[in-house]
């Protein structure tokens, strides 16, 4: 299964992503949605799984968990926006984590794309950065990869372009 993962939109769904993902059989959005037009657009063009973030609004939130757990291919996933990161978990995440035993944790909301694996979880955590226009970030970014039999492998970084170059 090809997996394409974004986050930190912020109302601003880059057209590439389309082309990017063309390949994906699902699309994983890590909250910071913005307009709810974004998701009308992506689960249009694939089947969506995504968590709200703290600027979406009660729209957004009405159609978004918190968090999704799930199991696809054998890998059993955590998405959540906000929960920070291996070593720095937010204390909501760490039990999460702890409770759950998820194979994958997945975030967002730092805007910094990270790929870490966590030795004591026995997971991996993904942050794919941001794709949208608002924030402190540089470059934008995405994460492509393939989960099979509970492995991830093919794993991408996907850089977008300078934030500052979109106007």
């Amino acid at each position: 299964m090809r997996i394409g993962l974004l986050s930190d939109t912020h109302s601003f769904l880059d057209p590439t992503i389309f082309d990017h993902f063309a390949d994906c059989d699902e699309i994983w959005h890590a909250g910071d949605v913005g307009d709810a037009s974004v998701l009308d657009a992506l689960e249009a063009f694939k089947p969506l799984r995504a968590v709200y973030g703290n600027i979406d609004d009660t729209v957004v939130r009405s159609r978004l968990p918190l968090n999704q757990l799930f199991t696809v291919e054998g890998l059993r996933v955590l998405i959540t926006h906000i929960g920070g990161y291996p070593g720095r978990y937010t204390a909501r995440v760490r039990k999460l984590i702890q409770e759950e035993q998820p194979n994958l944790y997945v975030c967002g909301h730092s805007h910094i794309l990270k790929v870490v694996p966590d030795q004591k979880n026995q997971l991996l955590h993904l942050n794919p950065g941001a794709c949208g226009k608002h924030g402190f970030h540089r470059m934008r970014t995405l994460l492509r990869f393939s989960v099979t039999q509970g492995k991830i492998e093919h794993l991408e970084v996907i850089e977008l372009g300078l934030r500052g170059a979109i106007e």
